[in-house]
């Protein structure tokens, strides 16, 4: 019988990268905390972390076993808490991955509403634009734009209908004027942002019959799209950005949307997890929480679909 204990050292030891740091922190002599290890990978029969002097590292059989270990150890608090009285409190912590910019200027502030309404969840939040390896870092689940290329992770729709708007500042359209068409754009200093050292320079629309699609330049690219969106603010320049990025932008009239008989790329918001099994109750309550804060902000969105 696996003992629960050990797990914990095991998923603990495999997050901070050391099974001294992990004994500290579960309160364990280090002999006690190699003993459960070792415990561990006799009745599993396999090797899941190669150790020496100065490093430690998962196996592959330990890369593997890892998610299946930590949905263990949730499914556990998640019982002791209907036991205790329904799974509504929530606790633990829950390890979420988000773009930067829609994380630092949307996210932040709804993530402190729901700490409120579960006060005893901790967060740890990791902002980066690119794509979070499920399998590989601590993450339970990740926001993210567009479906996700591997169909072995499960996606929950947050915000189906977003789409991409172009916009600029009233500062830069004072000095530039607005485009009147796709092709003017050529005319403009387009913002860019890059993606796995891709640059995003072809902007695709639809005019409702037809997918429209114009190459842009201009004098400023980042890999980081709350920079983008900055220097869009500054009146840098025309920027083509998720909705639920610049709502706020557009209601505080910091931004305004531009050609919008256009309707933009299709960006739908989902929150992916590598397995069926993180789907607990901690996760449930998140996405409807982010549904309905979505939601108030697509219905001020330029475009019906």
């Amino acid at each position: 019988m696996l003992r629960s204990d050990d797990l914990q050292v095991f998923v603990l030891t495999a997050e901070l990268g050391s099974l001294s740091a992990a004994a500290r922190q579960l309160e364990l002599s280090p002999a006690v905390a190699s003993a459960a290890l070792k415990r561990l990978e006799v009745q599993l029969g396999c090797r899941l972390l190669v150790r020496s002097t100065r490093s430690l590292r998962l196996t592959d059989d330990g890369e593997a076993y890892l998610p299946h270990a930590r949905s263990a150890l949730q499914s556990l608090i998640e019982g002791q808490q209907l036991l205790a009285g329904g799974k509504a409190s929530i606790s633990g912590t829950l390890q979420l991955s988000a773009p930067s910019d829609f994380g630092r200027n949307v996210l932040l502030p709804w993530l402190d509403e729901f700490q409120l309404q579960h006060p005893r969840l901790s967060l740890r939040l990791l902002l980066a634009d690119r794509n979070a390896d499920l399998f590989r870092q601590p993450v339970d689940v990740a926001l993210r734009y567009g479906l996700p290329e591997d169909s072995s992770l499960v996606a929950l729709s947050v915000a189906a209908t977003n789409r991409r708007v172009l916009c600029a500042s009233p500062g830069y359209l004072g000095v530039h004027g607005s485009p009147r068409s796709l092709a003017e754009l050529a005319d403009h200093n387009c913002l860019r942002f890059m993606l796995a050292g891709r640059v995003h320079e072809r902007w695709c629309f639809s005019d409702g019959r037809r997918q429209l699609e114009q190459a842009v330049s201009g004098d400023r690219i980042s890999d980081d799209a709350d920079v983008v969106r900055r220097w869009a603010l500054t009146g840098q320049g025309v920027v083509y950005k998720s909705w639920l990025d610049i709502a706020q932008d557009v209601q505080m009239g910091r931004l305004v949307v531009l050609l919008p008989e256009l309707l933009g790329e299709p960006a739908p918001l989902n929150l992916i997890c590598a397995h069926r099994a993180h789907l607990g109750e901690r996760v449930r309550l998140l996405r409807e929480h982010l549904v309905e804060r979505c939601q108030v902000l697509m219905q001020l969105a330029p475009f019906s679909s």
